[in-house]
């Protein structure tokens, strides 16, 4: 029986499963080949984390309950879509699917570090000093919401077969937490699967304080974009193991708390980071840089770890 003939609860069920083995798995790998020493507890990290993690479930929940593989079911039924006029194999319809709503999430992603208002959203997910695979689930309800809506959108439009949304859906979670994981790989495996999935260490420069190493790998599922469109970045140039995570304008965990963190977008300082400043003026970028490194030059993490010395945050 084919996935878009089921009650939409098998997806689900099938997406929860996947989630929590996937979280399980991940978690205690963190635990058993951690990549670097955690700046802020796990505890405190993981309160505020899970915390939005649950309301961004709840606010789907309530406004958009059919979601991405809904809307896919829909169109299956209503015959919307580009794929519902195409006689395409079912495998190919599926693996298309999946390779175009990957491709369009990389360039939502684009779009959220682009324009102003959108990386404001965006910083929820980049103020995280520490990276873990409770960041890769880390984003602003408001964000959730676009997100969502931009897929659902671009379902309607494709009409893609039922199985490749769930598919996808199971990818992008569990690529999320895979990448954005604390775990360390082999170098010889970690080389080799960059050239086919987003890699911790590759995603891991996404997150530098560094605004040209912040602006770069924004793929989640496939490094392909990132190859392709010319965003993609090796290494860090600090090093995986001394180099600065987050946003240099936040750097004391009390200001990172559940609360403030879902006001961050209304009440925080924007910084330098978003694409809309790559290639403007240097010495204006490093002026604000210097400027916000000031303000925090007394701030430290409430675990009282000290930060890596000599990382460089401001345009060169």
């Amino acid at each position: 029986m084919e996935l878009a003939d089921r009650p939409m609860s098998t997806g689900t069920q099938l997406r929860l499963a996947a989630f929590l083995s996937i979280f399980a798995v991940i978690a205690l790998w963190e635990i058993v080949a951690s990549r670097r020493p955690l700046l802020v507890s796990k505890k405190e990290r993981w309160f505020n984390n899970l915390g939005i993690i649950l309301i961004d479930s709840l606010v789907l929940r309530i406004l958009l309950q059919a979601g991405a593989v809904g809307i896919a079911m829909k169109a299956a039924e209503a015959k919307w879509g580009l794929f519902n006029y195409l006689s395409l194999p079912e495998t190919i319809s599926v693996v298309l699917a999946v390779l175009i709503l990957d491709m369009v999430i990389y360039l939502q992603h684009l779009m959220f570090h682009a324009t102003p208002i959108l990386w404001r959203l965006h910083m929820v997910h980049h103020a995280d000093m520490d990276l873990d695979l409770t960041t890769g689930l880390r984003f602003h309800p408001i964000e959730i919401i676009i997100s969502m809506l931009i897929k659902m959108t671009v379902i309607a439009a494709l009409g893609p077969p039922v199985s490749a949304v769930v598919i996808f859906e199971i990818l992008l979670n569990g690529t999320a937490m895979f990448n954005h994981g604390n775990i360390r790989l082999p170098s010889a495996l970690n080389r080799f699967l960059r050239w086919v999935v987003v890699t911790p260490d590759m995603h891991r420069v996404h997150h530098s304080v560094t605004i040209r190493e912040t602006n770069s790998n924004f793929g989640f599922n496939l490094p392909w974009w990132d190859r392709l469109f010319g965003t993609y970045r090796d290494q860090p140039v600090a090093g995986h193991e001394t180099m600065k995570l987050g946003l240099s304008q936040f750097r004391n965990s009390r200001n990172l708390i559940l609360g403030r963190l879902l006001l961050l977008p209304f009440t925080g300082e924007p910084g330098h980071y978003s694409l809309k400043h790559i290639g403007g003026n240097p010495e204006k970028l490093r002026k604000r840089q210097s400027r916000i490194r000031t303000s925090n030059r007394n701030d430290i993490p409430a675990s009282g770890s000290n930060l890596p010395d000599g990382v460089k945050t401001e345009e060169e």
